[in-house]
């Protein structure tokens, strides 16, 4: 094959995985597109930086293809119940993308948390705890929103039903400019 760019082989990389059935060896890459192994495992590093779920096997790289949802959920609890309802969300499959709140002269303040274990919620919980920043949803008297990421709208609406019953959801008010209630990606 004759010399490609890198951007080139990147896209052929990901296009091989896409029809492939089975995993494809990062050598088995490198000897197709005649560069080393370590290029090829720059190429899917950078992939993966670009939003391609490429997941490594032992056998192989394989592409996940991703049929995940999103939903906004309104939200309200104390500080000491943060760990409780972050737990309960990635228990049942959701990932929490982001917590954000709506303040009346501000507008939407946003924090990205991509939080998706028990592991990164005591991560994020020992950063609060140590005093370098407060929880976001203090400025809202505790009302914020949280966006969820699942693999089905069934598991979204587990989630719904749960925070629900624990009484973490909150009303929507006249004034929030989204219904965010129904919102999916």
């Amino acid at each position: 094959m004759p010399a490609i760019s890198g951007e080139e082989r990147r896209e052929k990389i990901i296009q091989k995985l896409k029809t492939s059935e089975k995993p494809i060896s990062a050598t088995t890459f490198a000897k197709i597109f005649d560069v080393s192994r370590q290029v090829i495992v720059q190429d899917v590093a950078l992939l993966r930086a670009n939003g391609n779920s490429i997941i490594s096997t032992n056998r192989g790289y394989l592409i996940q293809e991703k049929h995940e949802t999103s939903r906004v959920f309104k939200v309200r609890h104390e500080d000491n119940e943060v760990e409780e309802e972050l737990t309960m969300i990635v228990d049942m499959g959701g990932t929490i993308e982001d917590v954000f709140v709506y303040h009346k002269v501000y507008g939407v303040l946003r924090a990205e948390m991509n939080i998706k274990s028990r592991m990164d919620i005591r991560n994020y919980l020992e950063e609060i705890s140590s005093g370098k920043s407060s929880l976001l949803k203090n400025v809202t008297s505790g009302y914020h929103y949280h966006t969820v990421r699942a693999d089905s709208v069934e598991i979204l609406d587990m989630i719904q039903e749960e925070l629900n019953k624990r009484g973490f959801l909150a009303e929507l008010q006249d004034y929030e400019p989204v219904d965010f209630w129904n919102s999916t990606r």
